[in-house]
């Protein structure tokens, strides 16, 4: 399954150093589970996004290692790529940048052809061949026209598809320089999210996340001193305040203010479960559990 990471430190910017694939298990189990691409985002002190990603599984990607080693941002992005549609290509690789934002995405629509009869002329901001940039097209198109409110975009956009496409996930984060938007819809895959006091629950620790399987380690000595929050496929360590997301959530972080609630209530039109997945699209929505056993979770 693919993974997604956002962090969010801001108005503070904070050093964050990123390591992919560290599971003790081999490098030929890891490159079985997410082989198709490693991708991290983030912002420069004057809100340059940075983009870093290639269509490798991450142990390969040795630019990779040195280019995130000491990342600085109030906002960071990350994705490990399990392609479902699309080909193995840096156009293809999260996240993707679209009006100085950031994208990623886990979960699979279908309907395509579709998509792009609605997105008319704004297509022309897809530059690869997935559902995901798609998506992202119409989040952007939808934030432009509601005045740059991108909560308002992210809520229109996904209504849009979850009533009109056959959906199996529309998880997603996004990021611009101070800000970060996480949705979980529907319930087919989790999203966790903790809000980090200074110090973390023990209150004298820098941040220092591994997921379960060791897909991801992100690691913040800065964050000792200073709040932030984290959103991740999976608890990353045994922080007691990790919580899921409610399906249809939708949360905004920024400088000085935090939101979370509901905005989509209804289950989608046409929901897929992983029977009606193509093998490759199923195999990518696969879960791992802690011992990299495979785990298969139907759509109810």
């Amino acid at each position: 399954m693919c993974r997604l990471f956002g962090l969010s430190s801001a108005p503070q910017r904070t050093h964050a150093t990123f390591w992919l694939l560290e599971a003790p298990d081999s490098l030929r189990e890891q490159s079985q589970r997410e082989p198709d691409g490693t991708g991290l985002g983030y912002f420069d002190a004057d809100g340059t996004p940075e983009v870093h990603k290639a269509p490798i599984a991450a142990y390969e990607d040795r630019c990779f290692a040195e280019e995130a080693k000491e990342a600085e941002s109030t906002t960071f992005i990350a994705h490990i790529r399990f392609a479902s549609i699309g080909g193995l290509e840096d156009r293809n690789t999260h996240p993707f940048l679209q009006d100085g934002r950031l994208f990623a995405h886990n979960g699979v629509i279908e309907g395509l052809d579709e998509l792009d009869a609605e997105l008319g002329e704004d297509r022309a901001l897809v530059k690869g061949d997935t559902d995901s940039e798609r998506f992202f097209a119409l989040i952007t198109r939808e934030t432009r026209a509601l005045g740059g409110d991108v909560t308002a975009g992210v809520q229109r956009a996904a209504r849009w598809i979850a009533r009109n496409l056959p959906v199996y996930s529309l998880n997603l984060v996004l990021t611009a320089p101070g800000e970060l938007w996480a949705l979980r819809y529907p319930d087919t895959h989790k999203l966790y999210v903790l809000p980090r006091s200074a110090g973390g629950h023990h209150g004298d620790r820098h941040l220092d996340h591994t997921g379960t399987g060791g897909h991801m380690r992100i690691r913040s000595r800065d964050l000792s001193g200073a709040p932030a929050l984290v959103v991740a496929s999976e608890r990353m360590d045994d922080n007691p305040y990790w919580r899921i997301m409610e399906p249809g959530e939708l949360l905004y972080v920024g400088p000085d203010r935090r939101t979370h609630r509901v905005v989509l209530h209804e289950q989608p039109t046409y929901r897929l479960s992983l029977t009606d997945l193509h093998p490759k699209a199923a195999a990518s929505q696969t879960e791992t559990d802690e011992i990299g056993r495979a785990t298969s979770r139907r759509a109810t």
